[in-house]
């Protein structure tokens, strides 16, 4: 192709084809956000997946259509269809004999109205009762025929798709003589198979000789009997759907026109398939209703569309323990719902191996749950949201620019000014001179050249970190804004000040410790009880593995201390009021903290009087302070004060 030339450019031709069908990250930020706005970790997962990437193509969708489709088959029709078809045909069949029988003078044919006259009311029966009878009309034979010849295509038609032609053709005794033969062999080979045997050869065999029955060309024993067992327990789901009287009507309809062979083959069949497939779905009792009437195999397959589309929406429902999107069969899903919904399941399996391969998310027992690396991106985005909010000044100053007596250079440099004790960075103060002055030598020095190593204090602190749980935190709005600010506190010191230790100290009825992923996750403790004094102690215990740090306590909470533990037996006793007790347990709390040098600093939320003038009575006892802020502002105020706090009185 010499001489042709190419352009390249922008490509204009709608999105990106080369872009994948999702963003991770913004995956990622979406279930972030609803963690910081207080919703549960896990259920923001779910969601991620319900909803769907740019909250479309989800597992809600999905069911939606399900849901929608299912209920279209329940108004299908009348699944008594088979057995009101064959009272119609009887009906004609009976009006053309007798029509017949009228015509004629000789005592046969009053024999044979008698015989009419006293056939049972039983649709079944009389049929049964009419298997030897000789016929007059030709036209009632026929009709008579149709009822059974119908009856026998439907119900080898359903459970052998292949059989469409023979099934109707089955009255044909050598045609029985076949089928019998395949089911005989199809039940030896099912046999084999439930003893564990190999039957690869025997499978290969039984294929040769009547693959032409299965079209759908299953590759092992374990297909076909996954094809069968499914049609079988359609059938059983259609009787078991049906009155008492539909039933019996139906299975003696279903013996007279199989035949005694058939119909035991047919049985064993069912036997064999049971037994290998216990798991499936029998279940009746399903309310089809319609104005059509259904025939066997519509009925059946109405039943079975249902059966599959309550497996379908169990699978998308996800609730179950260990649920993976790997549980939902897309074939399933392009058979009921079509290709697109197919498409839609397997761009969410590929979003959620997606999170997993680039470690955004893990699984445990409970399903889905963030990453370590989500929890830090997380966190960065909380403390992004507070610095964002706090005005300069004192209050956002979180770099420290005098050297203490443990400086470390910081590898960064700045101007020199009067009253700085930083080592001078001798490289850069020559290094601008010599861009003032030009290569001379000797290189003359100025004032305005001297630059001075950056350094920052490495004096350390202890920090506690008690956060309310109780249920009131989160039903007035006030867990969002408790968890963006312990994350935003730990994501601060796991950063910029790695030597800092903080212990996240939880409180509902009775306080634990928690790690950063399980504060994302942590759920409000539903049981009364706002047990500070627990959560003290355990600060006390963090502050005292850290003897030399410099012990800083920041409290969040909307409610007074209703509960405490026993001294005896440690149990956490609740009450409302607080008892006299629960207040001296926690007071007593607060004196061995101060004693130990630290300075309980509690951000009280609402207006809870009671919880005022104890927040109040705290703060003068251990000479700490006490803060009120709006919810918006609290992560500014409990980050700001701990900046503060950790420049340290030593």
């Amino acid at each position: 192709m010499a001489g042709n030339r190419f352009r390249y450019g922008q490509w204009r031709g709608g999105p990106d084809p080369l872009a994948p069908p999702y963003d991770v990250r913004a995956a990622v930020d979406s279930v972030g956000a609803e963690v910081l706005a207080g919703g549960s970790l896990r259920e923001a997962l779910r969601d991620l997946l319900r909803r769907g990437p740019q909250g479309r193509g989800g597992l809600d969708d999905l069911a939606a259509r399900a849901r929608r489709l299912r209920r279209e088959a329940l108004r299908r029709g009348d699944l008594d269809g088979a057995v009101t078809r064959a009272r119609a045909l009887l009906d004609q069949a009976l009006a053309a004999e007798r029509d017949e029988l009228r015509g004629r003078d000789d005592e046969a044919a009053r024999f044979a109205e008698a015989v009419l006259d006293n056939l049972p009311r039983s649709t079944a029966r009389a049929v049964r009762e009419l298997a030897g009878y000789e016929w007059a009309s030709d036209e009632a034979r026929q009709a008579y025929r149709r009822i059974l010849d119908g009856l026998r295509g439907d119900v080898l038609e359903q459970r052998f798709a292949g059989l469409r032609d023979a099934a109707r053709a089955a009255g044909d005794p050598q045609v029985q003589r076949q089928l019998a033969e395949m089911m005989r062999d199809l039940n030896e080979l099912l046999a084999r198979h439930a003893r564990s045997e190999d039957t690869t050869d025997a499978f290969a065999e039984f294929m040769r000789r009547h693959g032409e029955f299965f079209p759908e060309q299953p590759r092992d024993v374990d297909e076909l009997v996954d094809v069968l067992a499914r049609r079988a327990a359609a059938g059983e789901r259609l009787m078991r759907s049906l009155s008492d009287r539909q039933r019996e009507e139906l299975a003696g309809l279903m013996r007279e026109s199989l035949g005694e062979r058939l119909a035991g083959e047919l049985a064993a069949l069912d036997a064999n398939l049971r037994a290998l497939r216990p798991d499936l779905h029998r279940g009746g009792g399903e309310r089809v209703r319609g104005d059509q009437p259904l025939g066997y195999g519509e009925a059946a397959g109405a039943l079975a569309e249902i059966a599959e589309l309550d497996e379908l929406l169990d699978a998308l429902d996800q609730e179950h323990p260990g649920a993976t999107l790997d549980d939902v069969d897309v074939e399933a899903v392009a058979r009921t719902l079509g290709r697109d919904a197919a498409d839609d399941v397997r761009r969410l399996r590929e979003l959620e191996r997606e999170l997993r391969r680039q470690g955004w998310v893990t699984r445990d027992a409970d399903g889905l749950t963030l990453s370590p690396k989500a929890l830090r991106r997380l966190a960065g985005t909380a403390l992004r949201q507070v610095f964002a909010d706090l005005t300069a000044g004192p209050r956002g100053q979180h770099d420290l620019r005098t050297a203490g007596a443990a400086g470390e250079v910081s590898g960064a440099s700045r101007q020199w000014e009067y009253g700085d004790e930083q080592p001078i960075d001798v490289v850069r103060t020559l290094h601008r001179a010599v861009r003032r002055a030009g290569p001379s030598v000797p290189v003359q020095l100025a004032a305005e050249d001297f630059e001075v190593a950056e350094t920052e204090r490495r004096a350390s602190a202890a920090v506690a970190l008690c956060v309310d749980l109780s249920y009131s935190m989160i039903s007035q709005g006030r867990w969002g804004p408790m968890k963006q600010t312990a994350l935003a506190l730990s994501h601060l010191m796991a950063t910029r000040f790695p030597q800092d230790a903080l212990q996240i100290i939880g409180f509902g009825r009775q306080a634990a410790p928690l790690t950063q992923a399980e504060l994302a996750a942590v759920e409000p403790d539903l049981e009364q009880g706002t047990n500070l004094q627990h959560a003290l102690r355990l600060a006390g215990r963090h502050l005292r593995r850290h003897p030399d740090a410099e012990p800083v306590v920041l409290v969040v909470t909307d409610g007074e201390p209703t509960a405490h533990l026993d001294p005896d037996d440690g149990r956490a006793y609740f009450n409302w009021p607080p008892l006299p007790e629960t207040i001296t347990a926690t007071i007593r709390e607060v004196d061995r903290l101060t004693r130990a040098g630290a300075m309980l600093n509690l951000f009280m939320l609402g207006e809870d009087p009671g919880l005022r003038r104890f927040v109040d009575a705290v703060a003068r006892r251990s000479r700490g302070r006490m803060f009120t802020p709006d919810l918006g502002d609290l992560g500014e105020y409990v980050v700001s004060d701990y900046l503060r706090a950790r420049r340290g009185r030593r």
